[in-house]
């Protein structure tokens, strides 16, 4: 071979290796599914949104350090919101180009707004125990997901329980029942829930909104204590809520008259109020602190054994850390159940994974193979309801831990169906959208 064959020869083998390469980086990138991570680690409500950014990260870490999902690997990016709905935004406009799996917006005022954007980039949002509570209908809200749970089932619940500790609905006429609440999509979100049991049963509902971020509630206090009512709700979040518990002790409302929402109900929420928070309660969305979770003790071993966890180790556990934790679950098991049918081992588009949480299916025997037996109930997600559970449990703050009280309720369908019917074709006339057809549903 003469030296210039040669020199060709050598440069078509450095030209074939950097294809090679090229080719091992694209596929190595091909096997990474990215969830982008919209957090809220500062700002007034970081106390609540700290612990649930960790759970959810360190689930995303449990998944790759078990060998990811049939062998594809997860990527993730945190963007932090402040809880502010236009940061929000864009965090998504930032991080939806880059292979979005899916968006967990970790607000109800977020979620409206995405809603709005989702169906034109075909990616899902799931929003576990808060968003729009019409969102239920799959029907209409194509992309939406509230998954385990709306405030509308929230509020049915907590009602329930009272209801039964008055002795059965019909008791609840004359009652009083106080909604205090964040002034904002998400604080209003069960006001119709509310009202329409009210009608059922002759309670009075009393509105009292709290100008965010609730540092201040005197005034909102006065009229508790001037009105007395039978029960108080609290819907509020981050330093509302150990600042409602304050001022009701302050004012002598019995915290054993107070309900939370599961927003409402978690360790931030009462650690500084101490005993003074004792015998308040709050509905949970399936779980509650568990600390004796499979799960949990994975994830002490295999990264906070390893210093890779997330945040400190004794947090690892509670209330928001597991919900933070179970909303990656719901996002992993919707690209597992996309693989499925599209292909394991390969990485799942917006579209595939919209599939996926539409089909869930995790009966008991798949809850337990994840480290979650005991912690919540199946979710069976459909066309036609996208929410897929609506049980509940309450649980009592005894001045150290949290308890459950009771057993489990599931919220009523025969009211909230015809609610969420009704309020996403509204949804559907005023953004002249139509109906899934029946063909679209198996798409």
């Amino acid at each position: 071979m003469t030296t210039r064959l040669k020199s060709l020869a050598l440069m078509a083998a450095v030209a074939a290796a950097g294809l090679a390469t090229v080719a091992t980086d694209a596929l190595a990138q091909a096997k990474e599914q990215f969830f982008p991570v919209l957090v809220y680690r500062t700002g007034a409500y970081a106390p609540n949104g700290t612990p649930w950014a960790n759970g959810y990260v360190d689930y995303l870490k449990l998944v790759n350090a078990k060998g990811g999902m049939n062998g594809v690997k997860i990527t993730y990016e945190e963007c932090e919101t402040g809880y502010a709905t236009d940061r929000s935004v864009e965090c998504y406009e930032r991080l939806k180009g880059k292979g979005a799996t899916l968006f967990q917006p970790l607000s109800t005022g977020a979620t409206f707004a995405l809603t709005e954007k989702a169906p034109g980039d075909k990616i899902p949002l799931i929003t576990a125990g808060y968003g729009r509570s019409e969102s239920q209908d799959g029907g209409i809200f194509k992309w939406n997901f509230p998954l385990l749970g709306t405030y509308w089932v929230a509020a049915d619940v907590l009602l329930q329980h009272v209801a039964k500790k008055e002795g059965g609905w019909d008791k609840m006429k004359g009652k009083k029942v106080a909604l205090v609440y964040h002034d904002s999509p998400y604080g209003k979100e069960p006001i119709p829930l509310l009202q329409e049991r009210s009608k059922l049963h002759g309670f009075e509902l009393q509105l009292l909104p709290v100008t965010a971020p609730g540092v201040e509630q005197k005034a909102t206090w006065l009229q508790v204590r001037q009105s007395r009512p039978d029960y108080v709700f609290l819907w509020g979040w981050g330093v509302m809520n150990s600042t409602a518990l304050k001022e009701a002790q302050a004012t002598g409302y019995p915290r054993e008259k107070m309900y939370g929402v599961w927003w409402a109900g978690a360790e931030p929420d009462v650690k500084d109020v101490g005993d003074g928070a004792k015998g308040y309660s709050a509905v949970t969305i399936q779980h509650g602190a568990e600390p004796q979770a499979k799960v949990v003790q994975d994830i002490l071993k295999e990264l906070h054994g390893k210093n890779n966890g997330t945040g400190p180790k004794d947090e690892v556990g509670q209330v928001l850390y597991m919900r933070g934790l179970l909303s990656a679950m719901l996002g992993v098991e919707g690209v597992k159940r996309a693989q499925e049918r599209f292909g394991k081992g390969k990485v799942m588009n917006g579209e595939q994974v919209r599939w996926g949480l539409e089909n869930l299916a995790l009966d008991q025997k798949k809850l337990d193979a994840l480290g979650l037996a005991g912690v919540m109930r199946p979710v069976s997600t459909s066309c036609a309801d996208h929410m897929g559970s609506s049980w509940a449990r309450v649980h009592t703050w005894d001045g150290k831990k949290w308890n459950f009280v009771g057993d489990w309720y599931q919220a009523d369908e025969q009211i909230i169906k015809p609610m969420v019917k009704a309020t996403a074709e509204k949804y559907a006339a005023e953004k002249k959208l139509t109906r899934r057809t029946p063909e679209d549903c198996q798409s």
